[in-house]
């Protein structure tokens, strides 16, 4: 395998606008290069992923799943310019996740007509934002529990090897009032102050640091003008917890608040938009002691860490699963977000490592 070809791919596929929900022009980019590698069953479902087999030696084993999410947080009409410089690349979604994609290729043309399973390579839809795992969902239902397991690539995750998965869960908060003139009307309710008020009461909540727990209000809009006392106004709010206990206690604590701020002038509904199971796979079960393996290899140091990503699916099912990454890097989900291209090379000999030696452990 050559570097540059794989970087090249890389910001081939990066120059491809994907905004969540928008990742069919990629989604055909990578199925005619899936096609070019003459694999099997190349395929694109009714929700986007595409699909293609790499035929093991042996029709006896079960097969891996290898996966890469196609899309990036950055709306259309980003503005996708790229710049090299001190041994890195700088580019909106270069490091998450189009190296990530671009390593299924690297996977394929170094393990090609090499291993003894079949390998599945996934490009799915729907990671980022308010995707809400859809892409990943259609892909463990296509699969289940008939699989050695799931492997998802990440961009800028070197040395990270993800085997818990945090629980998600995302409310778009409504808040609605009559309105009015903020002069003449004033002592009427505004949507905005009751919203203002909710989301305050909100960010009182004293949260645990163990298990790690957190609550973001990460978009807020809502009225009209100046002068006018808003008759509608919005937020969208994420909670995590590492445990699933402790998120279920904050979605309570929430609900109640948002219940008792509902009132006969002043509406308040909450809708839910997102929603990622927890799950986890022991640090001593062989396919993770295998990741660490094979990252340790590259005299890199692994660290078992949590967090959420396509992985909770197959994770929340019991079904085994782990999160590498290829590259080191920094300024994920801005447009200064950069990749290291050193590490590249260890990276991806520490995943086709652990693809060529994974074995069913069941």
């Amino acid at each position: 395998m050559n570097l540059t070809n794989l970087l090249d791919l890389a910001i081939q596929i990066q120059q491809i606008p994907a905004p969540t929900f928008e990742e069919k022009t990629r989604a055909e980019f990578v199925r005619d290069l899936f096609e070019k590698e003459n694999l099997k069953d190349v395929s694109i479902d009714a929700i986007g992923n595409v699909y293609a087999r790499m035929p093991g030696k042996s029709k006896s084993t079960k097969p891996l799943v290898v996966t890469a999410h196609l899309d990036t947080v950055f709306p259309r009409g980003t503005q996708l310019q790229v710049k090299k410089e001190a041994g890195k690349v700088i580019a909106p979604g270069i490091g998450d996740n189009s190296l990530g994609v671009a390593s299924l290729f690297g996977i394929i043309w170094l393990l090609k007509n090499k291993l003894k399973h079949d390998v599945w390579f996934v490009a799915n839809v729907g990671e980022e934002g308010l995707g809400d795992l859809c892409g990943m969902k259609e892909v463990v239902k296509k699969f289940g529990s008939g699989v050695i397991g799931y492997l998802v690539l990440e961009g800028l995750a070197l040395g990270h090897v993800y085997h818990k998965a945090i629980g998600v869960k995302r409310y778009r908060i409504t808040a609605k009032t009559a309105g009015g003139h903020s002069w003449s009307d004033y002592g009427s309710p505004s949507a905005v102050h009751e919203l203002a008020s909710v989301i305050t009461k909100l960010t009182a909540l004293r949260l645990p640091k163990e298990p790690r727990t957190t609550m973001n209000v990460g978009v807020i809009q809502g009225g009209t003008g100046v002068n006018v006392l808003a008759s509608e106004a919005k937020c969208e709010l994420d909670l995590r917890s590492e445990d699933p206990k402790t998120l279920a206690k904050l979605i309570h604590q929430v609900e109640e608040i948002l219940i008792k701020a509902d009132r006969s002038d002043v509406k308040i509904m909450a809708e839910v938009i997102g929603e990622r199971p927890a799950g986890e796979i022991s640090a001593e079960h062989e396919f993770i002691k295998l990741a660490v393996q094979c990252v340790e290899e590259q005299n890199i140091s692994a660290t078992l860490t949590s967090g959420s990503t396509d992985a909770n699916i197959p994770l929340s099912q019991n079904i085994p699963s782990v999160v590498l990454g290829i590259t080191s890097g920094g300024g994920a989900h801005t447009i200064n977000e950069y990749l290291d291209i050193e590490p590249i090379e260890k990276g991806i000999k520490s995943i086709v490592s652990f693809v060529e030696k994974v074995v069913d452990d069941k």
